[in-house]
């Protein structure tokens, strides 16, 4: 017979409800950010308008991805899914702003240049490599990358017209192994140009919100992969953290970071809160 007195016996019946439910929360949160959330891709689009920006531009889709991760966590189905979503924005420009392969859980492999192949974009598809890139082996990715279609930029920039009017596509190296050099990557460029900068770690705007650059897109930080409700991101890596997640605007400028929470995954096969993206920009000219 049990002598429990009746309250105690409430309160471990309660408590041990209490903690069985926890449990499966947190079970459950676990599935989800293992096998659910990696999936659920987001397409945000973004609407901005610059001083610089060409009219006869208006209405042109850039559309970005960045930090694909391809790995045993990360395939050719998922890719070729990515690819389709990323068809369906009808890009006028691409940009992939790096990280193809993830170095610690993947390889690199010319299995991905026919579905990368399949993307096309009116005025062309141009990519930046990422850490991950560096590390691994940036001539044969930079390789994968231009027989899949992309200009790769490194240090360099490209032209486009439309009329009688241009942007110009930037891209610069990475930081942690490669040398970026804004002024080289701008040279030639007119002041009165619009300029939209790739740059992998979204923290280099610091240093390219003092040049005649107007949007920099980056990704590197995932938005941190997994961000707590009321907290944020549990862990960001180093060039990341300022600018970690989505747009910034710096003050008394036109300037624009934004940063793309990229597709894949790295260190754990997990996102919560975090859903991966594919931003679509839709610019404007502002008028004076």
């Amino acid at each position: 017979m049990d002598d429990t007195p009746l309250s105690r016996r409430s309160f471990l019946k309660h408590s041990l409800l209490a903690v069985g439910s926890l449990g499966i929360l947190a079970g459950m949160s676990g599935v989800y950010g293992i096998f659910g959330e990696p999936n659920w891709i987001q397409t945000t689009t973004v609407k901005l308008a610059y001083k610089r920006y060409p009219a006869s531009f208006a209405g042109m889709r850039i559309v970005q991805f960045s930090d694909t991760h391809i790995s045993k966590y990360y395939g050719l189905a998922h890719l070729t899914r990515l690819a389709q979503l990323l068809q369906r924005q009808e890009p006028d420009i691409l940009v992939f702003t790096g990280d193809l392969f993830d170095s610690r859980q993947g390889e690199i492999s010319n299995d991905v240049i026919p579905i990368l192949s399949q993307l096309h974009a009116t005025y062309g598809k141009f990519a930046v490599l990422g850490n991950h890139d560096l590390r691994m082996d940036a001539a044969r990715i930079t390789e994968v990358l231009e027989q899949s279609g992309f200009k790769v930029l490194v240090n360099g920039s490209q032209r486009i017209s439309r009329g009688d009017e241009s942007i110009h596509i930037v891209g610069v190296d990475e930081m942690f192994h490669g040398k970026p050099n804004l002024p080289l990557a701008l040279k030639g460029i007119d002041q009165d140009e619009f300029v939209l900068l790739l740059a992998h770690e979204p923290d280099f705007a610091d240093l390219a919100s003092s040049y005649a650059v107007d949007l920099q897109l980056s990704g590197h930080s995932h938005g941190g992969q997994i961000r707590i409700p009321f907290y944020g991101s549990v862990f960001t890596p180093d060039l990341g953290q300022k600018y970690s997640i989505g747009l910034y605007n710096f003050d008394g400028t036109e300037f624009h970071v934004y940063t793309n929470r990229g597709i894949g995954t790295t260190l754990l096969p997990i996102r919560f809160n975090c859903r991966p993206e594919i931003t679509v920009f839709v610019l404007e000219t502002k008028l004076i």
